[in-house]
């Protein structure tokens, strides 16, 4: 009854504020199926030959993730998947026409470097890694002529199916391959398919390549394909050295999918892709990083399957790389590596672009930035001397800028509460509920966390309005003065601008976002006063006469948003455990932080002349019951599901004492996310039962495994912070295994003149069948080493410990690895090593069928020794 009592004021807010609410839904609808390519119509596996197939290229997914068992380095599938992928390509060659020359090769490659990843200096050293490549060119081209190379990786990550990552990318390019051969065309430059064996080893095979290949220095731009999903948005993510890459993608892309912006944030992003390798580390080619964005509960999983690719994804891929591939071939700034170096002015500019829904693109050189980025900001200073010069004795100068910085400060403020208030609601929330209910429904999110952020957005003007009230100042006095909707308005407008200006003078590449906001804000106000004219200050079609010019504003920045927030709801699951108890708040506080902003984004525009007809206690109040509510009603929700699975590493752990003596044997588990190991016990007593935890363990309790147990993670370790250890047997073990590794010293130690001494090792890693990696952790007075050129990477500095180098190996187990350590001392150089094997005992994985069909459980059985020379 008290609905049916409301004023006619506060009616007319409720009808105004359900008018932006359907509006917002019907904008959110569209940005949907945008991000999950339901415009997209994939073509069937019989479509005509001259065009890309989404159906050709998944059954290619099919075999690579399904028919083929793990493309995993050291598993039989990773050979099958090269002899498929050759198999494939020599089937394209035979249909090859008289006017192209097709060759395909495969090469092993070898090598040894130091890099940081992960914010951690590290040597790696490789061998017997597979690439496959073919060189599709027309008949009368050089073998120097300068080529255009597409990359993908086809190895998948431990436990992992890889239909997304990357059986997907590599899908994508054999495709493109036929679609190149059967269309007709003849490229102008010739194109290079590379497909790599070992991006998840950090990069080695595109390190191979760029190190060793005959034809690295006629590569005169890239297109690299990743996955961090499953499908949906193909964004570029990386784009570079300078602006030619994204302006060719501009301008050929049948659906651009490119945001300047992405550049910014990727370098926080824990990972890496073969972009760096081509543009950075070992070359500066241009290039474009295109990379699957949604999908990302799968990624890393064993749910990472191919009926998981999002419908539509892979048409649009294929449909923008060929176009974009026969403009990079035609274009005449494709130069060999000497060319480049004579016209690296043509390298330098970057520029900012972006597109819009994917149905056109923006881009700019960013000197043009520099003028259109900082007009607002120009504008919103001229303004105030502009109204004081129009009616100099009504507007003091002095109130009128007192005014506009007022209004200023009221966005801001209004933009703070609206980050705030969701996160002091996701803090409250986790007091009686568990974290991340939200995350196997991540509508649970937007429900939550969007009412209370647009209170936050509301709380300014309704303070205001108070205190305006209880002083008595009169509306007419308002408008002139202070806190007129004339001051809002360009008080927020002044808040973009500056935001805009501020992100170009820090070097960044986007602010594109802002910049529009200013102007679609412009346009709306112009509509605003005139619709004053004509309908009157009071009448509620003056404010939606504001909203209809920044639709195509809003409705870009909730697409904007939209990609920011789910990205990131999905990537919470495997961002890493922090210990209580600030890991249990993180994924809560992050996301409710991030929705926050992407509220004020989407929703700030419209506050300052709409908040008149909003910001009325009854709508706050309504607004503030709304989040109880849904805070209450997502609460009930379980996190996770076999859609939004929970990650779990489970190791099984044996410490060895020379080549056949097993010391010790343990469980070593670790989540994570912010529900921890007690979670999982408490909704899987089975596991609990069988590693005889009982059902009062706490983790406070428990044993820890110690740091150096993961190392054979190492750097990836460091996500793995929230851990337990858990005793095992080692039965029979002996029998499984006649070797276990081994480190030993292979002849006499060499002594230098300067004090220094060379030890010459042996590593025989055993009778071990499935190794993925062994790292070597190397302690002590190290000056040297037969890797990476001689040079050992910046030590790790453990908190109470001595430095050291950390060194991973890869390719090959049958072979031992014969090196050498340099010592500037007598003292004594202590090496850890651990090898991740991928086969497990009938007990580990026993133990891994017990977990819940909701969890992911990354299992693998790690050796660990520990040696002194």
């Amino acid at each position: 009854m008290a609905f049916w009592r409301m004023s006619t004021s506060d009616a007319t807010g409720f009808k105004f504020l359900f008018s932006i609410v359907f509006i917002y839904a019907l904008m959110s609808a569209i940005v949907y199926s945008v991000l999950h390519m339901k415009f997209i119509s994939p073509l069937p596996s019989d479509a005509p030959l001259e065009r890309f197939s989404e159906a050709r290229a998944v059954e290619h997914i099919r075999v690579l993730a399904e028919e083929i068992d793990g493309r995993q380095e050291g598993r039989p599938g990773l050979k099958e998947a090269a002899t498929y992928i050759k198999s494939q390509l020599e089937m394209v060659k035979e249909r090859a026409g008289p006017n192209l020359r097709v060759e395909v090769e495969e090469t092993q490659v070898d090598g040894s470097f130091s890099m940081m990843f992960l914010g951690h200096s590290i040597s790696l050293g490789y061998r017997n890694h597979t690439n496959i490549l073919m060189r599709i060119s027309s008949m009368d081209s050089h073998d120097t002529d300068a080529s255009v190379l597409m990359n993908a990786h086809y190895d998948s990550p431990v436990n992992s199916p890889g239909a997304g990552d990357c059986g997907s990318c590599v899908a994508s390019l054999l495709e493109l391959a036929r679609l190149v051969v059967d269309s007709g065309w003849t490229p102008p430059r010739p194109v290079i398919f590379l497909f790599n064996g070992a991006e998840e080893l950090f990069m080695l095979g595109s390190h191979g390549f760029m190190t060793k290949h005959k034809l690295k220095d006629t590569i005169g731009a890239f297109i690299n394909v990743e996955a961090s999903g499953t499908g949906g948005i193909d964004l570029v993510c990386q784009s570079g050295p300078g602006s030619w890459p994204s302006q060719v993608y501009s301008q050929a892309a049948v659906y651009p999918m490119a945001q300047s912006s992405a550049q910014d944030v990727f370098p926080v992003i824990p990972g890496d892709t073969d972009y760096r390798m081509f543009a950075e580390d070992y070359a500066d080619i241009p290039g474009l990083d295109i990379i699957f964005l949604l999908g990302g509960y799968y990624y890393h999983t064993s749910f990472d399957t191919v009926d998981r690719i999002v419908p539509g994804s892979m048409q649009a891929r294929g449909e923008n790389l060929i176009s974009v591939l026969k403009a990079f071939t035609s274009s005449s700034r494709l130069k060999v590596a000497s060319e480049r170096k004579d016209a690296n002015n043509d390298m330098v500019e970057r520029a900012v672009f972006f597109d819009y829904l994917t149905f056109f693109m923006v881009y700019y050189p960013r000197r043009v930035a520099m003028v259109l980025h900082n007009i607002p900001a120009a504008l919103f200073l001229c303004v105030p001397f502009f109204l004081y010069m129009m009616e100099p004795k009504t507007h003091p100068l002095l109130s009128i800028l007192w005014a506009f910085l007022k209004g200023v400060v009221n966005h801001f403020a209004g933009i703070l509460l609206g980050v705030i208030f969701p996160v002091l609601f996701a803090v409250i929330r986790l007091f009686f509920a568990y974290p991340m209910s939200w995350f196997a429904h991540s509508y649970l999110a937007f429900l939550m966390f969007i009412p209370c952020s647009f209170f936050g957005l509301l709380i300014p003007r309704a303070i205001s309005d108070r205190v305006s009230h209880s002083q008595g100042v009169s509306s007419k006095k308002i408008m002139k003065v202070e806190p007129s909707d004339e001051a809002r308005f360009w008080g927020a407008f002044g808040f973009y601008a500056f935001a805009t200006t501020a992100y170009f003078f820090a070097g960044l590449n986007g602010g594109f976002m802002t910049f529009v906001i200013c102007i679609s804000m412009l346009l709306g106000w112009i509509a605003f006063c005139m619709s004053v004219k004509s309908y009157g200050y009071n009448s509620i079609k003056s404010p939606m006469f504001y909203v209809i010019p920044l639709v195509p504003c809003l409705l870009y920045a909730l697409y904007f948003g939209g990609i920011l927030a789910l990205f990131l709801i999905e990537k919470m699951g495997m961002m890493g455990a922090i210990p209580p108890p600030y890991g249990y708040y993180l994924a809560d506080v992050a996301v409710a932080a991030v929705i926050g902003i992407v509220t004020g984004l989407c929703l700030g525009p419209v506050i300052p002349i709409c908040d008149r007809w909003l910001a009325k206690s009854s709508i706050l109040k309504f607004l503030l019951h709304f989040s109880v509510v849904m805070l209450a009603v997502s609460s009930q929700f379980f996190p996770y599901s076999k859609d939004a699975p929970k990650r779990v590493v489970l190791q099984h752990t044996f410490i060895s004492a020379g080549g056949n003596e097993i010391t010790g044997s343990s469980y070593d588990l670790a989540v994570i996310d912010s529900n921890s190991m007690e979670f999982i016990f408490k909704h899987a007593p089975e596991v609990a039962e069988e590693l005889h935890a009982g059902p009062s363990f706490s983790l406070a309790n428990a044993e820890a495994s110690p740091q150096e147990a993961w190392l054979a993670l190492f750097p990836i370790s460091c996500v793995v912070t929230t851990n337990g250890r858990f005793s095992a047997k080692a039965n029979n073990i002996s029998e499984r295994y006649s070797q276990f590794p081994h480190l030993q010293t292979h002849k006499p130690q060499t002594t230098f003149k300067n004090g220094t001494r060379r030890v010459h090792l042996e590593l025989s890693l055993g009778s071990l069948e499935e190794i993925w990696v062994t790292v070597l952790n190397i302690t002590g007075p190290l000056s040297g080493w037969s890797f990476a050129d001689g040079k050992p990477p910046a030590p790790e500095l453990p908190p109470g410990g001595p430095p050291s180098y950390i060194l991973r190996l890869s390719g090959n187990s049958g072979e031992k690895w014969n090196f050498w350590l340099e010592a500037s001392s007598e003292d004594e150089v202590r090496v850890d090593v651990a090898v991740l094997d991928q086969r497990l005992d009938e007990e580990t994985i026993h133990l891994k069928g017990l977990f819940p069909k909701w969890s992911d459980v990354i299992a693998y059985t790690s050796f660990l020794s520990t040696y002194f020379f």
